[in-house]
């Protein structure tokens, strides 16, 4: 949240002085510098607009107090000792009669130290929230990886209240905490505006409701048509802009994960039977959380795990000229030097229960493995890696192509990448690329009507911001390629 009007004149160093009383905790979005007699044009509201009253006479007083009640402003600084010896009394009765915040500058203090200060608190703020968004997508990321229960429970406890993930049909599939599986029923008329095509433009995107004690958020999972599910959250107070980013993550990752063909994520039938419970004449799998190593060494491989006692008790099968390990976590350090020199490795996460995508991760890791000359590589150094676990990497890397190639077209990516880093945030955007923030406005409407979308919906930028991930993974791993090729050195 910016800071408060009252935050800002309590800072010491600038001396500031409220005229018209008590402050409020009105919220201070920026600070504008104005001599003109009537600077609105230039201002969007919530500013804190500083003057010398240059072109202020006791006849346009009035009014000059009228367009900035009107156009919103936070308040009004004015400093004493430059034209004014003393706030003119004129200025000061309109600003007290039409609720205008008045603060005094005192002589010693620039205006650019009031701008500094308050872009300081402006910009500690805002890391704080990218920061916590950050944070709280990574959480996500891994809980999706459980499941979309987990997902859901993580999410829940996030917020600080709860969460419902609906089937096409409106049926509860999972509910944090258990007893919100009773608004369910509420939500019908929501989930109807957001299933069916009200107008030419398309199904809501979300919808947002206010009730007694409750605040709620309802969104649809699924890319287009026919949605997949829905998600709906609540909480007791309004949600503030980095809870919709975190809800809009969640919403991202959901979709991924149902818009995956499952017959895109099966595994070759022999493996299925290994890494998925092993057939009753089979070997069993290690108790607790296991790896998943994938290795290049073929027959040697099997060879030297059955010469090993750590080794023979890891079951290990063939693979298209490769063998996939299952090494319970506690022996994974003996197991990658048993096989040191056998070739690339590639090792997956700890996991246990269904082990389908410790398998894609083992073996994501062994193709970077080969093209960066590692001889071990881990999936958790992998740039990325929590998002592509989610579904087929060649259908990750449609998703991303199809959304930004419009973008690519008109030479916007990095606009929206420096938008979407900034959390939706202009201004910080705007520096981020060194631009006016009138030119950033002007590109990111240029890219809202490329996209057909409203970036300032937090499911967007989410799912913008999956895309730009994926596409600064392949971006890297290309890279990496080309560093290997051109060197190919050879990291113990």
């Amino acid at each position: 949240m910016p800071p408060t009007l009252a935050a800002v004149a309590a800072l010491p160093q600038l001396g500031l002085r409220s005229l018209t009383g008590p402050l409020p905790a009105t919220p201070v979005v920026w600070v504008a510098v104005s001599e003109l007699e009537d600077p609105t044009p230039f201002l969007e509201g919530g500013e804190l607009v500083l003057t010398t009253g240059m072109r202020l006479t006791a006849a346009n007083a009035g009014a000059y107090v009228s367009r900035l009640v009107a156009r919103g402003v936070a308040g009004l600084g004015f400093a004493v000792g430059v034209i004014h010896e003393t706030v003119p009394a004129e200025l000061f009765a309109a600003a007290r009669d039409q609720g205008l915040v008045l603060l005094e500058v005192p002589r010693p203090t620039p205006f650019i130290a009031i701008g500094k200060a308050v872009s300081r608190v402006l910009a500690a703020e805002w890391y704080e929230d990218v920061t916590r968004a950050f944070q709280a997508q990574r959480e996500l990321t891994r809980a999706a990886l459980t499941g979309p229960g987990a997902l859901v429970a993580r999410l829940a406890r996030l917020l600080g209240g709860w969460a419902l993930l609906l089937d096409a049909s409106g049926d509860v599939r999972h509910a944090e905490p258990a007893r919100a599986r009773d608004r369910a029923g509420d939500l019908a008329p929501e989930l109807a505006r957001l299933r069916h095509r009200p107008d030419k433009g398309g199904p809501a995107a979300s919808v947002a409701l206010a009730v007694p004690d409750d605040h709620i958020v309802v969104q649809r999972i699924g890319l287009g048509g026919r949605p997949r599910g829905f998600l709906a959250v609540g909480a007791d107070a309004p949600l503030p802009p980095t809870a919709h980013t975190i809800v809009g993550a969640a919403v991202a990752l959901l979709t991924l994960q149902s818009e995956t063909p499952r017959t895109g994520r099966e595994l070759r039938a022999s493996l299925a039977a290994l890494l998925l419970g092993r057939p009753d004449d089979g070997p069993a799998i290690p108790r607790g959380p296991v790896r998943v190593l994938v290795c290049a060494g073929g027959a040697a491989v099997l060879d030297t795990l059955e010469s090993d006692a750590a080794g023979a008790r890891c079951p290990a099968l063939p693979l298209g000229g490769r063998i996939a390990v299952i090494v319970p976590d506690g022996a994974l350090g003996t197991v990658e030097r048993l096989l040191a020199g056998s070739g690339p490795i590639g090792v997956s996460d700890p996991a246990s229960g269904d082990l389908r995508p410790a398998l894609r991760q083992a073996e994501e890791a062994l193709a970077a493995a080969g093209r960066s000359g590692r001889d071990v590589l881990h999936y958790s150094r992998l740039p990325g890696q929590g998002v592509l676990g989610l579904m087929d990497p060649g259908l990750a890397h449609a998703f991303a192509d199809a959304l930004l190639a419009p973008l690519r077209a008109e030479g916007l990516v990095e606009t929206v990448r420096a938008y979407v880093a900034a959390n939706g945030q202009g201004e910080a955007a705007a520096r981020a690329l060194g631009v006016h923030r009138h030119t950033l406005r002007s590109r990111m409407r240029k890219a809202a009507e490329l996209l057909g979308r409203d970036p300032d919906d937090p499911a967007v930028r989410a799912e913008l911001w999956i895309a730009l991930a994926i596409a600064s993974n392949v971006e890297e791993r290309i890279g990496h390629r080309g560093d290997s090729q051109s060197s190919a050195p050879r990291i113990p």
